[in-house]
């Protein structure tokens, strides 16, 4: 492991600080690329156009003949958050702006796999459906595309993935990854993408004089969803995703969200009005997408629909159970398929490249969570893999991976599959995230061929674990209130939240939780006493250390103090 300080460049922290930021802040700000004040500015008139997105016009254009027609319209889910925030946001914004008819559809995890497919697209004409639209999939959707064409459907596929090399042809289609797609934030969530295309609806429905500009309907209230979506979906968080985020946050904080947003807050044991990014990535997101892992991504969606504060309670707490499950299941699936990882190292010690494990037992909906686990602890690109569990799929095993630091997952299956035809039935995702299906007596090949993209496209310094940090903390900033106001800024994947480095004494250490597998320690940090918690570490560390760590407050007896979150360690000298 390496622990590396960021490079802080001086004018620019310098520029922030004289503008009215904070000095510690202007120093986070200026490590993470921001030169100017006003790239600080998170007003929604700051947001990317929507006219930027390839087809958004077409879309806006097929939307609002639909309305006018009093057409029946369908959207076609996927069941993660992103999905889920990006149906709700589809539903709701449609109706707020003249849909009568408005229904949606998810796809089994199990039974129907990823995506529009010819079944679900028949499922879709037999509702009665008159236009179907898909959100944060059908990019890779050509035959599910082609079969509702044929069934007299129109379709309108709004996505966000990496495209293959054939492309469906639906009536209109927005995704910022497509080819010939000019939109600066290429990291926008499916959630922003559906957004997006309200915002586009809007502006034609405006032009077409069903409203004017003071009485035309507010898209503001989805904002706490598409932040939700955006912040659980771990896409990158540049500029214009920190502003969808920002906003959404403000109105959460302020009491305005739907009720089944303040019910999953309720069901977390966290405070709405103190929101922030950490609860989307870690409290309310899992939540949702356990009814994806786990049931039926129908109560995800369900619960961020109802505006009945009752009924949202009711089923936030039923996720909440999920929940509980899916982390009961995680757990042994995870000690499992560690025993397998490190099953692996030719020397006991030492990872392969890239770790592909597969058990029998394993859960289907759990194993993106397991491989990031792994992938967490080994540092390496990890594919976990469980048995289909849809009827007539027993042959065929459904793998999850994550990815590390300058690894492309998605290019990396593409080469696989491409040196080895027939080994990958079907895979699609991102560079951090994939996801592919592999014939059951080809699980072999498959991690062999996987593993050797790896030893050609990784070297050492890649396979080695790489902490950046925000380098040390003065002591002046060791308290309490202003760790709140670090936590009520927008952080994510991109825009890493604040991480310290420095030297420090080790007063005393002790092993706590039900388990004895956190590390609890008393630091000397700069001649003054704090504690810290290393959360999944057992090993005892010497007497000095350097430490790389986050900042948290810890409440006891009404009382507020400063505590460190470890993330790594290494020697003094290193």
């Amino acid at each position: 492991m390496n622990i590396i300080a960021r490079d802080i460049p001086p004018r620019a922290a310098w520029a922030l600080e004289q503008g009215g930021v904070h000095p510690l802040l202007a120093r986070l700000y200026a490590a993470r690329g921001i030169r100017a004040l006003d790239e600080l500015d998170d007003a929604l008139a700051r947001l990317l156009p929507p006219a930027g997105l390839l087809g958004v016009r077409e879309a806006a254009v097929l939307l609002a003949d639909a309305i006018a027609q009093d057409r029946r319209m369908v959207i076609v889910a996927d069941y993660d958050c992103d999905g889920a925030t990006a149906c709700a946001v589809g539903v709701r914004g449609l109706r707020l702006l003249g849909a009568r008819h408005v229904d949606y559809l998810v796809p089994d995890r199990v039974a129907d796999g990823y995506g529009l497919t010819p079944s679900i697209a028949r499922r879709v004409k037999e509702r009665g459906a008159d236009l179907l639209i898909t959100v944060d999939n059908g990019i890779a959707s050509v035959d599910g595309v082609a079969e509702a064409q044929a069934l007299g459907l129109s379709v309108l596929v709004t996505d966000h993935h990496l495209p293959g090399p054939v492309l469906p042809t639906p009536d209109a289609m927005v995704n910022p990854n497509q080819p010939g797609c000019t939109f600066e934030s290429k990291s926008i969530a499916g959630v922003g993408v559906m957004f997006y295309v309200l915002m586009a609806l809007r502006t034609e429905l405006r032009e077409r004089g069903v409203y004017d500009k003071a009485s035309q309907p507010k898209l503001e209230p989805l904002l706490p969803l598409v932040a939700l979506g955006t912040v659980a979906d771990v896409v990158r968080l540049d500029s214009n995703n920190r502003r969808l985020v920002a906003q959404g946050l403000k109105r959460i904080r302020a009491g305005f969200m739907p009720p089944g947003i303040q019910a999953l807050f309720t069901a977390a044991g966290r405070k709405s009005h103190e929101a922030t990014t950490f609860d989307f990535g870690f409290a309310l997101g899992p939540r949702i997408n356990a009814a994806g892992r786990l049931a039926d991504m129908t109560l995800g969606i369900e619960c961020l629909l109802t505006d009945d504060p009752v009924r949202a309670l009711e089923l936030a707490r039923l996720l909440d159970t999920i929940n509980r499950e899916r982390r009961e299941i995680e757990g042994g699936m995870r000690e499992q398929a560690l025993i397998l990882a490190e099953g692996l190292c030719a020397d006991g010690i030492t990872p392969p490249p890239a770790i592909s494990v597969f058990d029998p037992d394993f859960h289907e909906g759990v194993v993106g969570i397991v491989a990031s686990r792994i992938k967490d602890k080994l540092h390496r690109p990890t594919f976990v893999f469980a048995a289909s569990s849809a009827p007539g799929k027993e042959h065929e095993i459904k793998g999850s991976g994550r990815s590390i630091p300058g690894f492309h997952l998605r290019d990396a299956l593409d080469l696989v599959a491409k040196r080895h035809p027939g080994v990958l039935l079907k895979f699609g995702g991102h560079a951090m995230a994939a996801g592919c299906t592999v014939a059951r007596d080809q699980f072999d090949t498959f991690e062999r061929a996987f593993a050797q993209v790896a030893q050609e496209w990784l070297d050492a310094a890649t396979l080695t674990r790489r902490i950046e940090t925000d380098g040390p903390l003065a002591p002046e900033y060791c308290r309490a209130e202003l760790v709140d106001t670090l936590h009520r800024e927008v952080w994510g994947q991109g825009f890493a939240p604040p991480t310290f480095s420095e030297e420090v004494e080790i007063v005393s250490q002790r092993l706590v939780g039900e388990g004895k597998n956190h590390l609890s320690l008393k630091l000397m940090h700069q001649g003054r006493p704090v504690d810290g918690i290393w959360f999944g570490h057992t090993d005892q560390l010497p007497a000095r250390v350097m430490l790389a760590f986050r900042l948290d407050v810890n409440e006891w007896k009404g009382e507020r103090r400063v505590q460190f979150l470890v993330e790594g360690a290494q020697s003094p000298a290193a």
